[in-house]
């Protein structure tokens, strides 16, 4: 959930099973998929099974699997909880469960260390976001990070009720006076989104205001909050806190998609030109074996099995014997899932690509290259 960081992944993507293999298991548990706990258990009894199959007999693969069977049967707060994230190797001591508050792929996959390509996916899709909801009394300041709400501030300014419109002919014009204390409403409420920000920054904000506010609130914004905009919300002020996480998840799908296409488009420019860009498997495999990645670009649910040395790491997409150091190298059954965990220990950045045609015809793997 919140407590999910780049720093997390770095240190999951880190961790070794000491000669043993690394189960990791990712279960969609959301309720509107799956509503009955025993409609998720079936879903995870299907993995399990094929993971059994393919481990052979392996006794520390069957321990751990059995380990995130109970873990799933004991049961878990749903509350919030739409995806959980399950490590295990026994043998070495190691576990690790991560409830989520958004929707997971389901996947077990049996790897020398975690397979944390899903995490990264979340951690870059569901970025912090910033809310500020306003009319002409109220003004509401909310944080989402990775679906949840994590902050929320709320003020109101109350106009007095001798400058109601009503019965305006009456007393003489108002109008001015009305406008001054709305506009000193609206720069309270972007101060409060400021604040919001020092305190957690938030990579995008996205405002909901009546059309005749917006601007003039968007006026007022500080200008780093000026260079976050993501776009209006169209929700009240006093919108329910479901309606609210759908609009907010609806909006950040799109500036995802957007930031996504970008991406690719700047990959595909630099490819075309020959300039510190590669596309194709083989081609990113060997850029990060000589650490020239800057930012690998995935399409997701890409898998490709492959090799890898357990002398020198040097990942290839054919084998036996590996270039740099002669060593016999071994199969890995998805060779992608090991570059990404590549790339994290190298500090590379990752985007990993959801249903994008342009990078499924570059191969579906690319990288903009340091040099």
């Amino acid at each position: 959930m919140a407590d999910l960081t780049e720093a997390t992944v770095r240190e999951l993507a880190g961790v070794s099973g000491g000669g043993d293999p690394v189960v990791s298991c990712y279960l969609d548990v959301d309720g509107r998929r799956y509503p009955r706990r025993q409609d998720y258990e079936a879903q995870l009894e299907h993995l399990v099974r094929r993971a059994r199959g393919r481990a052979e007999g392996t006794a520390s693969v069957v321990a751990d699997l059995a380990r995130i069977e109970e873990y799933v049967q004991a049961g878990f707060d749903r509350a919030e909880t739409r995806g959980l994230a399950l490590f295990s190797c026994q043998s070495s001591g190691f576990w690790r469960a991560i409830p989520l508050a958004v929707a997971v792929r389901n996947q077990i996959v049996v790897n020398q260390s975690p397979a944390v390509g899903q995490l990264e996916h979340l951690l870059h899709t569901y970025e912090r976001i910033g809310v500020l909801l306003v009319d002409r009394q109220q003004a509401r300041v909310l944080v989402y990070e990775l679906g949840v709400l994590v902050d929320r501030s709320e003020l109101i300014d109350e106009l007095p009720r001798d400058y109601d419109h009503r019965g305006e002919r009456e007393r003489g014009d108002t109008h001015a006076h009305v406008d001054d204390l709305v506009e000193q409403h609206l720069r309270r409420a972007a101060s409060a989104a400021f604040a919001a920000h020092q305190a957690q920054e938030f990579a995008h904000l996205l405002i909901g205001a009546p059309a005749e506010l917006a601007g003039a609130l968007e006026h007022h914004l500080h200008p780093y909050l000026v260079e976050r905009l993501g776009g209006r919300l169209t929700v009240p002020v006093n919108a329910p806190d479901a309606v609210l996480r759908t609009a907010v998840l609806e909006a950040e799908d799109r500036l995802v998609r957007d930031r996504e296409t970008r991406v690719v488009e700047r990959l595909r420019e630099a490819v075309g030109a020959g300039r510190k860009a590669v596309a194709g498997l083989e081609p990113v495999l060997a850029a990060l074996v000589e650490r020239r990645v800057d930012l690998l670009v995935v399409s997701e649910g890409y898998s490709e099995a492959g090799w890898r040395c357990p002398e020198c790491s040097h990942l290839a997409a054919v084998g036996r014997t590996c270039p740099l150091c002669a060593s016999d190298m071994v199969e890995v059954p998805d060779v992608v899932e090991d570059a990404l965990e590549e790339a994290l220990l190298q500090s590379c950045r990752i985007e990993i690509c959801v249903g994008n045609a342009d990078l499924d015809v570059l191969g579906r793997i690319g990288a903009l290259l340091r040099y």
